[in-house]
């Protein structure tokens, strides 16, 4: 008799070190069941995939035992591994932070085909290109030219954005000032200098 799943859980573990400590022990101490037990499982799984990040599944069953599948690692972590860098571009398409081959592309492609929405390795190949565009990655050949010539033109729009707004700050501190009457020069034409003096001199009679 099959045993009922009462809950699943899904977990991002680096390969090969799972610890009962957190994140694994926070998540997976609710529900229950050995926490030693699975780091040993998880870990004599993935011993393999040293340095990659894997996502695993777990099934939980009513008698507190469990069950695990290992999916493949996330698309931005292969990327990553790939390129050399510890994270992608904070401004996306519009900064490159490292550039790829075509031939990193289709690694990546074979390794994350069986978890994409895809049944070939070109479509995969397209999707892995797409996640890497959005992290400022550039593939050599393939969009390096496409993202050097957007990431010009983004730092240049940046650039006008900042003078813009420094001419603004400029304009409001220029407005406050007056407001509070400060630094504000009245000119006397001679006519007012006149009225001024004859009003002194009817003072003084």
């Amino acid at each position: 008799m099959a045993k009922n799943v009462v809950k699943k859980i899904k977990l991002q573990i680096e390969a090969g070190k799972a610890t009962p400590a957190p994140p694994v022990g926070t998540v997976l101490g609710p529900a229950g069941i050995n926490l030693q037990e699975f780091c040993t499982k998880y870990n004599e799984a993935t011993r393999e995939k040293m340095g990659d990040i894997v996502p695993v599944e777990i099934s939980i069953y009513e008698d507190r035992t469990f069950d695990f599948i290992l999916k493949t690692p996330p698309t931005p972590s292969l990327l990553l591994k790939a390129a050399g860098i510890a994270k992608g571009s904070s401004k996306g398409a519009n900064e490159i932070v490292a550039t790829i081959s075509k031939d990193d592309v289709k690694k990546i492609a074979e390794i994350k085909l069986p978890d994409l929405n895809c049944y070939d390795i070109e479509s995969a190949m397209e999707i892995v290109i797409g996640t890497a565009r959005n992290m400022g990655i550039a593939v050599k050949g393939v969009t390096d030219a496409e993202m050097a010539e957007q990431a010009a033109e983004a730092a240049e729009a940046e650039k006008e954005a900042a003078k813009l707004e420094a001419e603004l700050e400029e304009m409001e501190e220029s407005a406050k000032a007056m407001s509070e009457g400060a630094n504000v020069e009245v000119e006397v034409t001679a006519q007012d200098k006149e009225t001024e003096e004859t009003a002194e001199e009817a003072k003084e009679e």
